[in-house]
């Protein structure tokens, strides 16, 4: 694996080495020791799929609550999306910055959001698939998020979302959250 740096820091783009001959390929999504030695950390705790059936829906933005935060090496399996993380750590030099990748089955690009970073994406293709590593396991009493129409934030998403969640429709605003 290949780790390229966001303006976000601890948040990382991961490449992978695909070797590939008459067969097809080989690649290796994550690796628990390259992790780590890259400074990230563990993903090992809980392997998630979402399945998106339209183009255009958004999840997110998502994140937990201390002392729960979690890490997350997030990879689109099939079709695409716009992915985000959002820096909400107190005394990051990036606090309130947001960065967005491409993720794609073909680019096979997987995006390591850190603790203290709130995710989220929008489908570009119709049936699109997103696979999420995660740790520490999910825990329910501190999930939390932030509105992906925030003007505070003011992301650039590459089109409006056309399904959302009642759950993702009525996160707070940052201004909401942190009174």
């Amino acid at each position: 694996m290949r780790f390229r740096t966001t303006p976000l820091p601890g948040c990382v783009l991961l490449e992978t080495e695909v070797h590939a001959d008459d067969r097809g390929f080989f690649c290796r999504l994550s690796s628990e020791a390259e992790l780590r030695e890259a400074g990230l950390g563990s993903v090992a705790a809980e392997t998630s799929l979402s399945y998106n059936r339209r183009r255009s829906t958004l999840r997110g933005l998502h994140f937990q609550r201390p002392p729960h935060e979690e890490r997350k090496l997030v990879r689109c399996l099939r079709g695409s999306i716009f992915d985000v993380a959002v820096d909400l750590r107190p005394g990051s030099p990036s606090h309130m910055a947001w960065t967005s990748a491409i993720l794609t089955a073909e680019n096979r690009l997987a995006l390591f959001v850190p603790p203290g970073v709130a995710h989220g994406f929008l489908t570009l293709e119709d049936d699109t698939e997103v696979l999420y590593q995660i740790s520490p396991p999910y825990h329910p009493d501190s999930a939390g998020g932030i509105r992906w129409d925030d003007p505070r934030l003011a992301i650039e998403w590459p089109a409006p979302p056309e399904v959302v969640s009642d759950r993702d429709r009525s996160l707070p605003l940052l201004a909401d959250l942190q009174n």
